[in-house]
């Protein structure tokens, strides 16, 4: 497990980093994914649900200048300071009933999952390092 949260912290920094990083990154992307899916599954068993996130698109009221008509005298249109609605999309989250030993099932097939990337990651490091010398 050591070696994993090692690997995680370089795997993080090489998004901007050095070609030799940014190679291990690249080809060790499903195993950052997997390791994220595992950790989400732990903390679903733990709670005893899931918390699901869903975008609601709620009106958010800001200030700006609108610009009235002008009148017969003065044509010209004059502006006035207002608000003015626009619409943001918010993420919001609620608890979700799950099945305990299907999500159980899941977490011991994505370690197994863990295990075979990880190995794999091993090989892929030296021929990113053998290629990408620092």
């Amino acid at each position: 497990m050591k070696k994993t949260a090692a690997f995680l912290i370089l795997t993080t920094l090489a998004a901007c980093g050095t070609p030799q990083e940014q190679c291990i990154s690249r080809n060790t992307r499903d195993l950052r994914t997997v390791e994220k899916l595992i950790g989400e599954s732990q903390g679903n068993l733990q709670r005893g649900y899931a918390i699901e996130r869903y975008e609601v698109t709620v009106p958010d009221w800001r200030p700006c200048i609108r610009y009235i008509p002008g009148t017969k005298e003065d044509p010209t249109p004059r502006p006035v300071s207002t608000t003015c609605r626009s619409w943001d999309t918010e993420v919001r989250t609620r608890p979700r009933s799950i099945d305990l030993a299907l999500e159980a099932k899941k977490l011991s097939q994505l370690q197994v999952k863990q295990r075979d990337l990880s190995r794999q990651a091993q090989s892929v490091i030296t021929q990113c390092k053998a290629a990408y010398p620092e």
